[in-house]
């Protein structure tokens, strides 16, 4: 029997290749002669460079730069030859800030804008940007803000690039001495999600960046008049791009100011590390995340995983650290298993993850 073990993060808890090691080390436990190729994954969003760094043999830039709440900091990216790859988590990430501090009313995406623009400045011509773990709702403003761009309201005054500002613009003039059609800047992100609506930037994340239930509905509306704005200065329409909300719809400035390109991130580093050739080779998957829930197949790697098993004729299954039973999910996997269902509580399973998946993986009933 010989087993691929190509599992996200579990975030906040372990990384992708200690998953993989948990998960090898239980099955060995379980029976000596499977055969085990570890293949940790990312699909664009944070944890995304540590994959690929190995892979790419990436080196590293470390670059004074700012927080969420524009306070400084030091943060690192990592390049290639002419390329640089940057986590958008890296300085506008939600694990910077503590609890209290999260507010995507006020938080800033311009410490990754200062990121991009020391990029451009050493000479980099292709930058990749994976954008998970965001503490913003700010629709890519910072970044935009910090390459030379500045928005403004209806009295002719700059505004901050922040996230309860959107509703408030009223032109963008663009000062930038870059020339952004020589750049190519990909923008890597891992949900499919519209820039508003129910299923929208703010609506379906801000609250877990700690955002009220009326905040989320002024940060939606801000989104819809950004949009419009986009679309009559600059004749760009957002509205029917998949994954322009991801990370606070980051990509709304990016796509519209910087000519970037959108792209699912799950595809990019299945194809540098050889996701397709590896499941083709084995007689089984298993695939894993923190959470197991709809997202999961709205351009995450769980359920990208899945289609490609289902393209390919394996069987798949999937362990989590937690699984949302409301979701029909049962049918997609021929197994799917929670240490939420062995722990005693969601600190126990985020602290003992490591223990519980070599638990979970001595039991698997793997199909003969």
């Amino acid at each position: 029997m010989k087993i691929l073990l190509c599992p996200d993060k579990f975030k906040g808890s372990l990384s992708s290749e200690k998953v993989c090691l948990a998960l090898e080390k239980g099955l060995k436990q379980q029976n000596k002669n499977f055969e085990i190729i570890k293949h940790p994954m990312a699909d664009g969003g944070d944890g995304s460079i540590a994959i690929l760094k190995k892979q790419l043999h990436l080196k590293q830039i470390k670059v004074a730069t700012l927080d969420p709440l524009n306070r400084n900091i030091i943060a690192e990216y990592y390049y290639k030859d002419h390329t640089a790859y940057i986590e958008l988590a890296s300085a506008s990430g939600l694990s910077l800030l503590h609890d209290q501090e999260k507010s995507p009313m006020i938080s800033s995406t311009k410490g990754t804008g200062l990121m991009i623009k020391d990029a451009i400045e050493k000479g980099f011509h292709t930058i990749y940007l994976f954008i998970g773990g965001s503490a913003t709702n700010d629709a890519g403003m910072g970044i935009a803000h910090a390459l030379g761009f500045v928005f403004i309201d209806e009295n002719g005054n700059p505004l901050d690039p922040v996230g309860k500002n959107l509703i408030k613009i009223s032109k963008i003039k663009n000062n930038s001495a870059i020339d952004f059609q020589k750049l190519n800047i990909v923008v890597l992100c891992d949900v499919n999600n519209p820039m508003h609506g129910p299923n929208g930037a703010a609506h379906r994340f801000a609250a877990q960046k700690g955002a009220s239930d009326e905040e989320i509905l002024k940060l939606d509306e801000g989104l819809r008049h950004f949009e419009t704005i986009v679309k009559s200065q600059f004749n760009k329409n957002l509205a029917h791009i998949p994954g322009i909300g991801a990370a606070g719809a980051v990509g709304a400035s990016l796509v519209s100011l910087l000519q970037a390109q959108l792209q699912n991130g799950f595809q990019m580093i299945a194809n540098i590390t050889g996701l397709k050739e590896a499941i083709k080779s084995v007689d089984l998957v298993i695939t894993g995340e923190g959470k197991l829930d709809q997202s999961s197949f709205q351009g995450k790697l769980v359920g990208k995983v899945h289609e490609l098993c289902k393209e390919l004729g394996k069987n798949c299954g999937v362990v989590a650290g937690m699984i949302d039973t409301t979701q029909e999910n049962n049918s997609k996997f021929i197994f799917q298993k929670s240490i939420d269902d062995l722990a005693n509580d969601l600190e126990d399973a985020m602290k003992s993850a490591e223990k519980y998946l070599l638990e979970i993986a001595q039991t698997l009933e793997i199909p003969k």
